[in-house]
C-alpha cells in the first residue's frame, strides 16, 4: 500500500507496477506517487484485467520540528477539487525547491544542464531530488560509476545539495486531508530521525501509521516497535515497499502486511470490492 510510479519519483511507469504487482501475486495495493494522483485511475483500469484491488493514495511531504515528515493520504475519491487544487501548489513549491538543489550542484562543480533533470521527470508530476539524481545517474558514461546511494547523500541532511522542506507543516497537512475526505498515515516513522517526536505527530489528531515496512536493518524488531504503538496510538495500521524502480532495496509484495490492513482502510474510506468510484 505504498507503490511510486514515474509519475513522480518512481522508475517504473505504472503498466510496468501493475505487472510486477501481478507477477509477485499481490491482489491489494495503492499508488502513492508524490504530491500527483495522475497514475491512480490507469492504475484501476489496469487492476482490474490483473485483479488487482487499488485503493487511491498520494505521498506528501510535510515539516515538523525541524524534520522532514512523510504524510501517506488515502482516498475513496481523488476527484475532489481542493485535493487537486493543493497538489498543484505543493508540486509547484516542491519543483522551486529542487531548482534550488541543482543551483548548490552547479555552483560544486556539476556539468549539467536543468533540461536533462525535466526529460527524466513527467509533465503531469513533480520534479524533485529524485530527478536531479537520475539526471546524473543517466549521465554517467558507465552505469554504476558511482554508487547510487553516494549520489543520494548529497540530498540529505549535512549532504552538500540539502534544502529542508519547509512549507507544507504537518499539522496543516492532517488537517487537509481529513477536510478533503482521506486518512492520513504516518509514512515509515522508522526512518524519522528524531524518534521523540513521534508521540506528537500522533497526538496532534488520531491517525494512522505505516507499521509494516522494508526497514534494510532490524526489520522485524523496528515493525515490532511500531506495531505496539499503533495498537495504543493510532486510527489503523498499514505497510508496504515504498517501491520506486531499480534503487529500491525491497520489491514490490515482498512486505508482509496482514490482510486486516487494508480491510480496516477500506472500511474506514467505505470503499466496497471493485469500488473505487
Amino acid at each position: 500500500m505504498h507503490i511510486h510510479t514515474n509519475m513522480s519519483d518512481g522508475s517504473l511507469n505504472v503498466e510496468e507496477v501493475m505487472l510486477a504487482a501481478s507477477k509477485s501475486g499481490v491482489t491489494i495495493l495503492a499508488i502513492t506517487d508524490h504530491e500527483t494522483t495522475s497514475a491512480v485511475e490507469k492504475a484501476i483500469e489496469i487492476g482490474f484485467s490483473y485483479g488487482i484491488e487499488v485503493i487511491p493514495g498520494v505521498e506528501f511531504n510535510t515539516f515538523f520540528g525541524n524534520e522532514e515528515i512523510h504524510l501517506l493520504a488515502y482516498y475513496k475519491n481523488i476527484a475532489d477539487d481542493r485535493l487537486q487544487e493543493k497538489l498543484v501548489a505543493l508540486r509547484q513549491e516542491r519543483s522551486e525547491i529542487t531548482w534550488r538543489m541543482f543551483q548548490k550542484l552547479k555552483q560544486k562543480g556539476l556539468d549539467l544542464e536543468w533540461e536533462k533533470v525535466e526529460e527524466t521527470a513527467s509533465p503531469e508530476g513533480i520534479i524533485c531530488k529524485t530527478h536531479i539524481m537520475y539526471a546524473i545517474w543517466n549521465s554517467l558514461p558507465h552505469p554504476g560509476q558511482v554508487d547510487w546511494n553516494l549520489i543520494s547523500s548529497w540530498f540529505k541532511p549535512g549532504g552538500v545539495a540539502f534544502i529542508p522542506h519547509e512549507g507544507n507543516s504537518y499539522t496543516d497537512a492532517v488537517d487537509f486531508i481529513f477536510a478533503s475526505g482521506g486518512i492520513p498515515v504516518l509514512a515509515h516513522p522508522g526512518l524519522i530521525r528524531n524518534k521523540n517526536l513521534i508521540d506528537d505527530l500522533l497526538a496532534y489528531r488520531p491517525i494512522g501509521m505505516e507499521v509494516y515496512y522494508g526497514y534494510w536493518d532490524s526489520q522485524q524488531e523496528r515493525i515490532s516497535f511500531f506495531e505496539k504503538i499503533a495498537k495504543e496510538k493510532a486510527i489503523l495500521s498499514t505497510g508496504g515497499s515504498d517501491y520506486h524502480g531499480f534503487y529500491s532495496l525491497i520489491g514490490i509484495g515482498q512486505i508482509a502486511v496482514p490482510d486486516k490492513c487494508g480491510e480496516d482502510l477500506k472500511h474506514y474510506l467505505q470503499i466496497g470490492i471493485r469500488d473505487n468510484n
